[in-house]
């Protein structure tokens, strides 16, 4: 059985270069045996003072220890992960070659990356030919797949009405982001679809579990929860108008502020916990987010251009909406689960949302 893959993180000091990490990785490499390790190579953010490496060891005790034992540096964080999501996220798994013709490679690649989030929301409404409109979400996906490849992306995961991308150049998402807009707009507009796409950006291991876990969610946030068709994170923006010499971020993008973004990543937080809690009210709501009731309208409005009953009651849709799809519970199950009182009333509530039943939904689906 092969050994697990980790990622660990380092964080460095101001004076440590891109060579330092270098001759670090090469004394790691030196004594790597002793510890059952094999380093398959890193990154190094000189700007942002992080560097990460890849390495395949029996447990992460031995990536420790290797570490202390080849230049002291303890790493401040090590996740398992599969080489296959690296390669995708950060587009290689093993060093790169040596272009420099140095005797040292020095890697100066940051392992900070763009994600892009895309959600197509397609009608479920029973007068629209299936077939059509299947056809129609198809040659979606297949221009979204192209316009990612055009300004140099990686296909992460696509599932489902979802697809997931990861760039190393802020310019290229942006601009392929309101190319997919373009055209999405241009060629659609007799089937009901709307795309909506999230940008945000991060390192692939910070204080969570999993790779890129904190970017990717708040780009799903933004692709889901936000009321735009492209909404984009601060961070994003200043990236972006930096990259190319101050030059305005296009005004069709929406831009959250820090405060916002915040608040979004709170609300989420708690609603994951608590979304099929039958309890879960405005009131509940409001308090664990520290506000009053009208600062969680004023601000879920702001966010979603809904109120937070209608933000609640839209989130148990979509809830319910996937379990209906997995097939695998009955309407009822699925109503109780979501955190509706009755089934009567989610079928209504479902009904007026989408324009057709969960059973006759559930029915065409299948």
């Amino acid at each position: 059985m092969p050994m697990p893959i980790y990622m660990d993180r380092h964080d460095i000091p101001e004076e440590v270069t891109a060579e330092h990490v270098a001759q670090m990785h090469q004394e790691d490499l030196k004594v790597e045996h002793l510890y059952g390790c094999k380093g398959m190579t890193y990154w190094c953010d000189e700007k942002r003072k992080i560097a990460f490496c890849l390495i395949q060891a029996p447990n992460k005790k031995a990536i420790e220890d290797m570490h202390v034992h080849a230049h002291g540096d303890f790493p401040h964080k090590i996740i398992e992960v599969d080489t296959t999501i690296v390669e995708s996220f950060l587009g290689r798994i093993e060093d790169p070659k040596n272009l420099r013709n140095t005797t040292l490679n020095i890697i100066d690649d940051p392992a900070f990356r763009i994600l892009m989030t895309v959600k197509i929301e397609r009608s479920l409404l029973n007068n629209i030919d299936k077939g059509e409109l299947t056809e129609a979400v198809a040659q979606v996906n297949q221009s979204l797949e192209t316009a990612i490849a055009k300004y140099k992306g990686r296909l992460v995961k696509h599932k489902d009405d979802c697809m997931l991308a990861s760039f190393d150049s802020v310019t290229n998402a942006v601009l392929c982001t309101l190319e997919n807009q373009s055209l999405f707009n241009n060629t659609t507009s007799s089937f009901n679809l709307r795309i909506k796409t999230g940008l945000s950006a991060g390192v692939p291991v910070n204080e969570k579990s999993n790779i890129f876990e904190d970017t990717i969610k708040m780009s799903r946030y933004l692709s889901e929860i936000t009321h735009g068709c492209i909404t984009v994170t601060s961070e994003i923006k200043d990236l972006f108008e930096s990259e190319n010499f101050n030059r305005t971020i296009d005004k069709s993008i929406v831009v959250l502020d820090l405060n916002t973004e915040k608040f979004l990543k709170s609300l989420m937080e708690y609603f994951e916990k608590e979304w099929n809690n039958p309890t879960l009210s405005v009131e509940k709501l409001s308090v664990e987010l520290g506000l009053s009731k009208s600062q969680a309208n004023r601000k879920l409005r702001s966010l979603t251009a809904k109120s937070p009953n209608q933000f609640i009651q839209e989130m148990r849709l979509q809830k319910a909406l996937t379990f209906i799809k997995l097939n695998n519970k009955t309407i009822s199950e699925i109503a109780y689960e979501s955190g509706f009182a009755s089934p009567t009333y989610f079928s209504r509530a479902f009904k007026k949302r989408f324009g057709i039943s969960p059973r006759e939904f559930a029915i065409d689906y299948i």
